[in-house]
């Protein structure tokens, strides 16, 4: 028989005491810990395993990128999308004020103009030369008329959103903006195209920028039709550029544009007049009724006629210009007449001074046409 000591059977039985009562305590400190206890830890270790799996992808990344053979469509550091976004909105910011319609407008009587002061093709790098160069001086006076007439951009609906009005661009930028162009078109004429073409679109941003915006247009219901000159430029400078001065026949164009002018731009007025009452701009149609508007359109149109007409013996265009010129005067005419009856009696229908507007763009663009067929028509 085994016989064993008090001591160790008490012994053991003290052991098994401690580990049974130190389990039960483990257990109660699992239970107060509870469940967010429990999740914490989940977390921390999910944490820990996404930031391994992180670290092991852009290993992968590196290494893929380092060999070429980064994944197709991704992002490059250097140009975030956000930036190009950006850097595109601000250029298409600045563009906006050089208004590209209006400086398309002015181009349409350029290349006409110097097809026939040559009489024929004009070399296809001094046509580049001249527009490129007309185009930027262009800009730049629109842009200094952005700049001077943020003023009331901001209260006309039709410029309330031009960058100038709204503040995305500001003042000091916008004036840099468009005195830099100014330098740069004046340069590029007067060294690729010809000094007497670079005098003449300087004397165009100043009569835009300084006679009509600074001096006329806040001053005089006359304003569009003296300012209105600046748009007229064109024709001798595209005459210029091809001969190195001015003749007849561009003088002759340019009273066609000069006389377009009021009769292509009151019927905007017209409809606009609230915009222009509002900034303090005497537009006639604002401070004048509309049958003393129609009455005037009408003889603008008459004196645009006659200096079309005038240019058949003066550079000895066809019969097949007179017969277009003339029958796209009557027709633009026609168009004046009516607005002027319509003004003088509401019953005969809605004005429609907007039809008027758009058909002196067809008007001067067809006939522009005209002047460059007629110069290869073997008549």
């Amino acid at each position: 028989m085994r016989l064993t000591s008090p001591s160790s059977v008490d012994g053991r039985s003290a052991d098994d005491d401690v580990a049974r009562s130190g389990g039960r305590r483990d257990a109660a400190v699992a239970r107060a810990e509870g469940p967010q206890d429990r999740a914490h830890d989940d977390t921390v270790h999910d944490d820990t395993a996404r930031d391994d799996t992180a670290r092991d992808d852009q290993d992968q990344r590196s290494a893929l990128t380092a060999h070429g053979l980064a994944p197709r469509g991704a992002a490059s550091p250097a140009l975030p999308a956000g930036r190009v976004a950006q850097a595109r909105a601000t250029v298409g910011r600045y563009v906006t004020l050089t208004k590209p319609r209006v400086i398309e407008l002015l181009l349409v009587t350029t290349i006409p103009t110097m097809i026939l002061a040559q009489e024929g093709w004009p070399s296809l790098g001094l046509v580049l030369a001249t527009l490129v160069g007309g185009a930027t001086a262009a800009g730049s006076a629109n842009v200094l008329n952005c700049y001077i007439d943020r003023d009331i951009d901001r209260v006309m609906n039709r410029t309330r959103k031009r960058p100038t009005a709204t503040g995305e661009i500001g003042p000091r930028a916008a004036l840099t903006f468009g005195l830099v162009l100014g330098v740069v078109s004046l340069t590029w004429l007067w060294f690729l195209v010809n000094p007497v073409s670079s005098l003449l679109c300087a004397g165009a941003i100043l009569i835009y920028v300084v006679g009509y915006t600074m001096i006329l247009k806040r001053r005089t219901p006359q304003n569009i039709v003296w300012g209105g000159a600046a748009g007229c430029m064109p024709v001798l400078i595209g005459w210029s550029a091809v001969t190195g001065g001015v003749g007849w026949p561009a003088v002759l164009l340019f009273g066609v544009v000069f006389f377009w002018t009021p009769p292509h731009y009151w019927p905007l007025s017209m409809k606009f007049r609230r915009d222009y009452a509002a900034a303090g701009v005497p537009m006639l149609p604002v401070v004048a009724k509309d049958t003393k508007v129609a009455r005037e359109m009408i003889g603008y149109t008459l004196a645009m006629i006659a200096c079309s007409l005038l240019l058949v013996p003066a550079a000895g265009m066809t019969w097949v210009y007179a017969v277009v010129a003339t029958g796209l005067g009557v027709w633009f005419l026609v168009l004046c007449v009516r607005l002027l009856r319509r003004a003088e009696d509401p019953a005969r229908g809605k004005l429609r001074a907007m039809s008027v507007f758009h058909a002196s763009i067809t008007y001067l663009t067809l006939l522009s046409v005209a002047v460059s067929v007629d110069v290869f028509l073997p008549l």
